[in-house]
């Protein structure tokens, strides 16, 4: 199907755009003017799409702190058309136009409440920190929208988009130096006081927001709780990290690492001889630089990094220092978020040795430590358990994997993401905070057996996705012939978000059934609910794979350096 077509018919099916209609007093005035949104009849909702946060970072702000709009206007904006999305590489810009100009927001809520001040839920996505966007229609914010007013707890969504990979992540001494670093973490911060200061006109409430992201939008919500050493902004009370944590699933390089692919960028854009080569790049023709970018090692190589200032040291250590904000979190993962992650054609433990040494996922580790690593995560089938029920734990795989597939898969899935969800729930639980720790069991349909639960399949089921909207032609919608059991599960999960978004309790809602109540995560009686869809979702001691995981987690900085 040709792009835009695909881009168009995603939109309207998914917004019913096409349905809206046009009123005069679906109108938001903020400070800097007045914007005219969109009604939809579908979902009894109001949108204002593509608002601009910040000044576009193109010409001399390129590779600059995001810049505070300073303009102001008389006439009513419309705010009817999403923005592009931010220039990045891979699957999730491929349905959607990008541009350097891209720092836009989403605002969608309920009509006809009389603008009553209500709940915000700030949706940050993800995508590695280099690809996606909130025009993505798998982030459509209109089922959980509409699923809230039927809850009688109408929330209204915000979606954001950030400068991301070499645009929004470049690192090197010069960039370090211009005190011009973490800028899409930066681009989120500037989005979050917009939102502070704006939402009321919207008909939010400035008091009630809750931050929440998946994948690297989890960890840019886990990056926004340890900020400038954790200081509190008083920009959110709550916070929802999916498989993604304060503690990163990658190493915070510094500029030993990053500074031979700015070297390379400056020289594949006749930079490399200027006498201030990042004022340089400023200057550069999108089309030229976005192709230096848009190569291998480039596209997905850069990430946040510590700078002294945003990411002041490694957050395990501010964790460990109590330097995070304090405020009500859920944290959770996926049953088999390694075997995203993980390499595949480990037969032996000498196999799974190699690996260790030499893989970058999170951070290759010492002969000595890969040892310890062999040790704590033995090659004996109960010990990958938790996983799914989808696969016997002594079942017997295809050669492609690999015979120890599964034991290397439990510990790259627990360096990436379950043991630094496990490390922040402990921290949190014992600043006193109240959280809430989940595990996502469920299978989507067009997943085996034998990769399991992997990384990113709870999106459809936090978001209510129930169609599939913005899945096809690429995946296989996540329900298609899925029993109700996975619908209920959908409806249960999206429940208990706008739940936490509207009172910070994520029980606080009517229609839970036989499904037990989200216990509180307690330091000596350790729970997570774990969300299923073959049996009734339930409680599990958080207590699998101690050995493995406290071996990480007490190597934070000093191994993996995060």
């Amino acid at each position: 199907m040709n792009v835009f077509l695909f881009f168009v018919t995603v939109l309207l099916s998914s917004f019913s755009l096409a349905s809206a209609t046009f009123r005069h007093e679906i109108i938001a005035k903020v400070k800097n003017g007045t914007y005219a949104g969109v009604h939809s009849e579908k979902y009894n909702q109001d949108f204002f799409l593509g608002i601009p946060y910040a000044q576009p970072p193109v010409g001399d702000l390129r590779f600059r702190v995001t810049q505070s709009l300073n303009s102001s206007w008389e006439d009513a904006r419309e705010a009817t058309q999403y923005s592009k999305e931010c220039v990045g590489y891979g699957s999730d810009q491929w349905n959607y136009e990008t541009s350097e100009d891209c720092l836009y927001l989403n605002v969608v809520r309920p009509s006809g409440l009389d603008y009553t001040k209500l709940p915000v839920a700030f949706w940050i996505h993800g995508g590695g920190y280099f690809e996606g966007g909130a025009p993505d229609q798998r982030y459509n914010l209109s089922f959980m929208i509409e699923n809230s007013v039927k809850l009688g707890k109408p929330v209204i969504g915000v979606s954001i988009n950030y400068r991301l990979a070499g645009w929004g992540f470049l690192n090197s001494d010069e960039i370090v130096g211009s005190g011009n670093t973490n800028l899409g973490l930066r681009d989120q911060r500037l989005a979050m006081h917009w939102v502070k200061e704006n939402i009321e006109s919207f008909g939010g409430d400035a008091s009630k927001i809750v931050i929440w992201g998946e994948s690297a939008g989890g960890s840019s919500v886990g990056f926004h709780l340890t900020a400038y050493n954790g200081r509190d902004d008083d920009l959110f009370r709550g916070a929802i990290m999916e498989s993604g944590n304060p503690v990163p699933y990658f190493t915070l390089n510094g500029t030993q690492a990053y500074q031979p692919l700015y070297d390379n960028v400056t020289a594949s854009t006749n930079c490399s001889d200027a006498i201030d080569t990042l004022q340089c790049l400023r200057t550069v023709p999108y089309a030229v630089l976005n192709a230096a970018f848009n190569r291998t090692g480039y596209t997905t190589g850069f990430h946040p990094v510590v700078d002294g200032d945003f990411i002041q040291k490694y957050p395990s250590i501010g964790l460990a220092e109590g330097a995070f904000v304090q405020v009500p979190i859920i944290s959770g993962t996926n049953s088999d978020e390694g075997t995203s992650f993980g390499p595949r054609g480990v037969d032996t433990t000498d196999d799974f040795f190699n690996y260790l040494v030499t893989d970058q996922t999170p951070r290759a580790v010492s002969p000595e430590f890969a040892e310890k690593i062999l040790e704590a995560y033995p090659d004996d089938p109960s010990y990958f358990i938790p996983s799914t029920d989808y696969l016997p734990a002594n079942a017997r795989l295809p050669a492609t994997y690999g015979a120890e597939y599964r034991r290397s898969s439990a510990y790259y899935g627990d360096a990436v993401f379950l043991a630094n969800r496990r490390q922040t729930c402990e921290y949190y639980a014992a600043a006193g905070q109240p959280v809430y720790s989940y595990r996502f069991n469920a299978l989507p349909a067009g997943n085996n057996a034998i990769t399991g639960v992997g990384h990113f399949q709870e999106i459809a089921f936090v978001f209510l996705n129930l169609d599939g909207i913005g899945y096809e032609p690429a995946a296989e919608p996540p329900f298609q012939n899925k029993t109700q059991s996975y619908r209920d599960l959908a409806r249960l999960m999206d429940s208990s978000w706008i739940s936490f978004v509207s009172s910070l309790d994520p029980n606080d809602w009517e229609g839970r059934g036989d499904v037990p109540p989200w216990p509180k995560y307690e330091l000596d009686d350790p729970k997570n609910i774990v969300f299923d869809a073959n049996v009734t979702s339930f409680v599990e001691a958080d207590t699998w794979r101690k050995e493995g995981i406290k071996l990480i987690n007490d190597n934070s900085a000093a191994v993996y350096h995060r």
